[in-house]
């Protein structure tokens, strides 16, 4: 026998309610996110402990899309983001494994009473010293705080090419290991200037002989046989002076610090960086060239954010702003090393 005719219309209304609840508990842009945000993990190998875990990197992921994608919508902008490995990560996270600088415990010591490049006779309207084979694969610093190993290790491949003729792909983690002291903290954080003064008196190991690991590890004592480079010396750039800073990176790559702090600077991908960025700094990369581009003209920044990160690990900065800091702070703290 049915269930009267009221009965069954009473209990075919709460299913449907029943249904419905369902349907927009969960929204298309949730549902958006989800499947983006799985996609993302399989791509990157991201694995999480738990659910609760994952729910809240999820969130963390959907704010960062959403920045991202509004970023995108405005189509006057010079530059573009993208979602990158960071996506997961909060501002604060980032600052403390993808940065790594730390000022100089006393810089004016270091400062030469000539500049080497006060003037240079040819300053070409462009360089790359990627094309001129100076310049190794774009490396991976991971969760450590190394840029500043990095940082020094790309201006020291840079000089030993130039003067020798090999491209040697250098130890970032001998530093990381055996430089440390007031300035530099291994994964903590340390500086250019202090790292260039280890390698003139210890001379540094290729990758190979001494392998990067993102981790503090115990020195492995340098001897004769693993000093596959060394330098003389080093040079400060003259701070705030973005001239100085070109006739010495149209001579050889250039290490430098900046303030990577922003939302914007961590999902850049293509064009024109212009900011917004401040001048504190907290980051060491190199510049390893410059141009112009869509009437901009450029620094060309080499990272140490993997190529999943801008254009292929590189950005183009813009170059000869007004600020006397140069953008991002580019001009304040510059060096190389000397052959």
């Amino acid at each position: 026998m049915g269930l009267p005719r009221e009965r069954t219309l009473i209990l075919s209304l709460v299913v449907l309610g029943m249904c419905l609840c369902q349907i927009t508990s969960r929204t298309p842009s949730d549902t958006h996110i989800s499947q983006k945000h799985d996609l993302w993990m399989a791509r990157y190998g991201r694995v999480y402990k738990n659910n609760a875990e994952k729910e809240m990197r999820s969130n963390i992921f959907k704010n960062n899309v959403e920045f991202v994608e509004s970023f995108n919508s405005f189509g006057d902008r010079s530059y573009k983001l993208a979602i990158n490995h960071f996506a997961d990560r909060t501002k604060d996270e980032l600052k403390a494994y993808a940065t790594g600088h730390k000022d100089p415990v006393d810089l004016k010591s270091h400062v030469e009473t000539s500049f080497k490049y006060e003037s240079v006779s040819e300053v070409p309207d462009s360089m790359d010293w990627r094309e001129k084979g100076a310049v190794t694969e774009v490396k991976n610093q991971g969760t450590c705080g190394s840029c500043w190993a990095f940082s020094t290790i790309a201006a020291v491949e840079g000089i030993t090419q130039l003067t020798t003729g090999k491209l040697m792909s250098l130890s970032e983690q001998q530093l990381i290991d055996c430089n440390r002291n007031d300035a530099t903290g291994g994964c903590k954080g340390g500086n250019k200037e202090n790292s260039f003064a280890y390698i003139v008196k210890n001379g540094i190991n290729n990758e190979t002989g001494y392998p990067y690991h993102a981790a503090d590890e115990t020195c492995i004592s340098a001897n004769e046989a693993s000093r596959v480079a060394n330098i003389t010396g080093y040079e400060i750039v003259p701070a705030n002076n973005e001239t100085l800073l070109l006739n010495a990176v149209s001579q050889q790559p250039v290490s430098v610090s900046i303030d990577a702090n922003a939302d914007e600077f961590k999902y850049y991908s293509s064009g024109v960086f212009t900011g917004p960025c401040g001048t504190n700094l907290t980051h060491d990369v190199t510049l390893v060239g410059y141009g112009t581009y869509d009437g901009i003209k450029y620094w060309l920044v080499k990272n140490s954010w993997s190529k999943d990160w801008g254009i292929d690990g590189y950005m183009m900065m813009q170059r000869d702003v007004k600020a006397v800091e140069g953008l991002c702070g580019i001009t304040k703290q510059a060096s190389f090393p000397t052959a």
